[in-house]
C-alpha cells in the first residue's frame, strides 16, 4: 500500500517511535478490513487527534 499523510495506525497513537511490531499489526488491520467507512473514521479521527487533541504535533 502506498503511503499517506495518516493511517490506523497513527490515529491510535502509534506513531514516531513507537513499537514497529504494533504499528504494522494495525496496518495489518486495516489492510484486511478496509471500508470506505473505515476510511471516513481515519479521516475524522486525523481531525480529531491530529489537530484538535492535546497529544498532537
Amino acid at each position: 500500500m502506498k503511503a499517506g499523510i495518516t493511517g490506523w495506525a497513527q490515529v491510535n497513537g502509534w506513531r514516531g517511535n513507537t513499537s514497529i511490531e504494533k504499528r504494522i499489526e494495525y496496518d495489518l488491520y486495516y489492510i484486511q478490513n478496509w471500508s470506505l467507512l473505515l476510511d471516513l473514521k481515519i479521516m475524522w479521527m486525523t481531525l480529531w487527534r491530529g489537530f484538535v487533541n492535546e497529544n498532537a504535533y
